[in-house]
């Protein structure tokens, strides 16, 4: 239960009660003392006696300073209340979400030099108070302080607390009841912030501070004038680098719209190579200087108004030199301009009108080492799940498959005189569960030679789609290259974003189910990026169509790896398990590795083993057992993880 309450005789009554017929706004000051001592009482004793007494003088200071805005009356009540408040903020945690409260930082005024002030010392009663009050919260020793030294009710204390900002009045209530020591010792000396004892710093300490602060500054001053000499000095004549904000000749002519590398028309029938070095400039807005200049400048500064994104790895800084124009023109409500810069794609779109408020968009994909395919087209618009497309000069045709349905042929792709296709639908790539998938459309661009499967992965590039073995991936081609497609084309979004470049699948081992249920395909699918890093792997486990819901229904993913070298180019191996149920209703553990394993072992919740790189064994529901294996080399390898 709270103590017995022993008020000062001072305490309990309204300042407009005390004051009889003296001017309100002249009266607080007569109780600066009283006001002080509520300061140092609930300001938090881990600041120290010295920081809380200098504290205690300047909050009340500041609160009577703004004591005349008080209405008549109440002129007592408000300073009170200001400086509950600010004694109350100046325990907050500097470090937060939110803008700091001057109460949080040391006091401006008074200001002791050489000297510590500290009230007087007293029993060991107060001692025990002033430990007390170090235990608990800031809210709590102001209603301790309201109630005790100020003789308020709990309904009114309740009321001051809310007044002074704190969340839950009653918890400070509740939390001072536990502070059982006699309210009189609120009036002790030991918390009187107006009756202090002096006593000196540290005078060595000082004159060490004084002399390091010296040496600071002339330092200081010794490299401004540095800075300020010409010659060899920073900023000088022969200085290896220029004033800070100096222009550079070809950083400013990269801004000029004048400066653009144009290609003409027909130059990659005769070049050596076929990249977006050879793209033509294309576009009915390439003599539009100010939505030239307007799209250089947003690349090398851009302002809030513009929204920037890039694929992994991918630099967004300015261009470093004038860029190459690939196109400018209309898509749409939008107009687009497409930079290439030797290293990487820029898409800059803006309101056709050219309305700032709209704001604009400025796209950056890393397109270093491109080759025919991969530089066969470029995302000009997307919006509203409808995706425009520049192509190359070398394709002949486009036209637009669905991978759900193998055995659908293609539709042809209007396009204009620029190369631009008319909106094709985007792939699903929202659905948060593959089953859901029941379209992904991909373009199909022929340059000749042969067909190359497109897809959208939310990125500038679209990325290309293949089969075969990692060693010679080919563009997917034949029905059943088409069908195993139709099966991993809802995966895709496992690796959307993240700067692919191409995605090979392919199928590495045929397994016979248990209980004569079929054959069952073991598939992995890699998806290499632009920047080498970050490939991501999938191993898959398509059972027959018939039990699985139908050709397009996707398979299951057994194992997934990021940055791992398995499945590419520099080791094809690959091994992945599945805990599969047959219509029996039995579950079986099953594994297949690549044609680099002689066996395969499981070891954990099942037990077995198997020569060759298959392998069947009863389970449980549940189980998960380890896989391992070992290669033809003699050595040991484990599972896609």
């Amino acid at each position: 239960m709270p103590p017995l309450r022993a008020v000062p005789p001072s305490a309990g009554r309204p300042f407009a009660e005390q004051a009889g017929g003296k001017r309100a706004d002249a009266a607080p000051a007569e109780h600066y003392a009283r006001l002080v001592r509520i300061a140092y009482l609930v300001l938090a004793p881990s600041l120290g006696r010295n920081r809380r007494v200098l504290s205690a003088h300047w909050l009340t200071q500041r609160a009577l300073a703004g004591g005349r805005r008080a209405e008549p009356g109440r002129a007592y009540a408000y300073v009170r209340l200001r400086v509950l408040r600010t004694a109350l903020e100046s325990g907050l945690p500097l470090f937060r979400p939110a803008r700091p409260r001057r109460a949080q930082f040391p006091p401006l005024v008074p200001q002791v030099w050489g000297l510590r002030l500290f009230p007087h010392s007293c029993g060991a009663d107060e001692l025990a108070l002033e430990q007390a009050l170090a235990g608990v919260s800031g809210p709590c020793r102001a209603a301790h302080v309201l109630r005790g030294l100020e003789g308020l009710d709990d309904a009114e204390v309740c009321r001051v607390l809310e007044s002074a900002g704190v969340a839950d009045p009653r918890a400070a209530l509740l939390e001072a009841d536990a502070l059982t020591a006699p309210h009189a010792l609120l009036a002790s000396p030991e918390f009187d912030p107006c009756s202090l004892q002096v006593r000196p710093t540290d005078p060595v300490g000082r004159r060490r501070r004084g002399r390091t602060l010296l040496a600071g500054a002339g330092a200081l001053l010794v490299c401004g004038t540095l800075l300020l000499i010409p010659g060899d000095g920073l900023g000088g004549p022969r200085a290896a680098s220029a004033p800070l904000y100096a222009r550079h000749e070809t950083a400013q002519k990269a801004l000029e719209p004048a400066a653009l590398r144009r290609v003409p028309d027909g130059l990659w029938r005769s070049s050596t190579r076929r990249d977006f070095t050879v793209w033509p400039t294309r576009g009915d807005r390439t003599g539009d200087s100010g939505l030239l200049g307007r799209a250089l400048a947003a690349w090398a500064r851009p302002g809030p108004a513009v929204v920037t994104s890039a694929t992994p790895g991918t630099p967004d800084g300015p261009p470093m030199g004038p860029p190459q124009l690939l196109y400018a023109g209309e898509a749409g409500v939008a107009a687009v301009v497409l930079f290439h810069d030797g290293l990487r794609v820029v898409r800059y779109a803006e309101p056709r009108n050219a309305d700032p408020s709209w704001g604009a968009a400025l796209d950056f994909a890393r397109v270093d080492g491109a080759d025919e395919v991969a530089a066969s087209a470029l995302v000009v618009q997307r919006r509203a799940g409808r995706i425009r497309y520049l192509t190359a000069p070398w394709v002949r045709e486009a036209g637009v498959r669905d991978l759900l349905a193998p055995r659908v042929a293609a539709v042809p792709l209007a396009r204009d005189r620029h190369g631009v296709t008319d909106p094709l639908t985007g792939p699903e790539t929202e659905a948060e569960d593959p089953a859901d998938c029941r379209s992904w459309q991909v373009l199909e661009l022929r340059d000749g030679t042969a067909a190359h499967l497109m897809t959208d992965l939310g990125e500038l590039t679209p990325v290309r789609l293949t089969s075969g073995v990692p060693s010679a991936p080919h563009d997917v081609s034949g029905r059943a290259e088409r069908e195993s497609w139709a099966r991993t084309a809802c995966l895709l979004p496992a690796v959307r974003s993240n700067g692919v470049r191409s995605v090979n699948s392919w199928p590495y081992a045929r397994q016979p189910l248990p209980e004569g249920a079929g054959d069952a395909l073991w598939f992995c699918t890699r998806a290499d990026t632009w920047r080498g890093t970050g490939s991501r792997v999938l191993a898959q486990f398509q059972a027959p169509a018939e039990l699985s819901g139908g050709t397009g229904a996707p398979g299951a993913v057994a194992a997934r790896s990021e940055d791992s070298p398995d499945c590419g180019i520099r080791r094809p191996r690959v091994l992945a398990g599945v805990l599969w149920r047959s219509d029996g209703g039995r579950w079986y553990v099953l594994a297949a590795g690549s044609r680099q394993f002689a066996s395969l072992t499981a070891t954990g919740g099942v037990r077995g083993r198997a020569n060759g790189r298959l392998l069947a064994l009863p389970a449980g529901e549940g189980d998960r057992p380890r896989l391992d294996g070992l290669l033809t080399d003699g050595s040991r390898a484990g599972a896609l993880h």
